[in-house]
């Protein structure tokens, strides 16, 4: 996409979209977006991490900043929401030896009846029956415990194509299991 330059100034600049104020824009408020995303997140590098990511959303999303009002609590408010998505990513995947959890709160492993063996058996074949894209969003979703925006950033999707993705798959999961369920009530 090509930029023009715009005469004005540095909120009009930055909403018309004239890239050659970006460096500026970057050394007035990264300071202070840094401040808030390692108050948030408590730690320096996921800050700096917070920040870039929220400089690119912003500069996404220029167009809609409205050039009358301060870039600062703009910027602030996009780092602030990009930090505490970061912390919910990292909290998410965190993982924590059995040797630091209680015995009390380790999970109990109780034998499955068949029954229950059978439907997770179906439920896998129906899974791996779906086409390439609708499996992945279902092991995303699932398995990685993803939420529909992070799969679309781990994809590289637009969000609709996901939701769309996962509507699609969930309907085409339920069609298969209510051909089994009917199958099994036949028999």
């Amino acid at each position: 996409m090509i930029r023009r330059q715009v005469t004005g100034s540095l909120e009009e600049r930055f909403a018309a979209g004239d890239d050659s104020v970006l460096g500026r824009v970057f050394d007035e408020y990264a300071g202070a977006m840094i401040a808030v995303a390692t108050s948030l997140l408590g730690d320096r590098g996921l800050a700096e991490e917070a920040t870039q990511q929220a400089f690119v959303q912003a500069w996404r999303a220029a167009s809609t900043f409205d050039p009358d009002r301060p870039l600062g609590p703009w910027l602030r408010s996009i780092v602030r929401r990009t930090a505490i998505d970061l912390w919910r990513r990292e909290r998410r995947h965190q993982a924590r030896s059995l040797d630091d959890v209680p015995v009390g709160d380790l999970p109990s492993v109780e034998p499955l009846s068949i029954e229950a063996v059978a439907d997770i058996w179906t439920l896998r074949q129906a899974i791996d029956a779906l086409p390439p894209a609708s499996r992945e969003v279902v092991r995303l979703a699932h398995m990685e415990q993803l939420t529909q925006p992070e799969i679309a950033e781990r994809l590289g999707l637009p969000l609709g194509t996901v939701k769309s993705r996962t509507h699609t798959a969930y309907r085409q999961l339920a069609a298969a299991l209510a051909t089994t369920v009917d199958t099994a009530e036949t028999t």
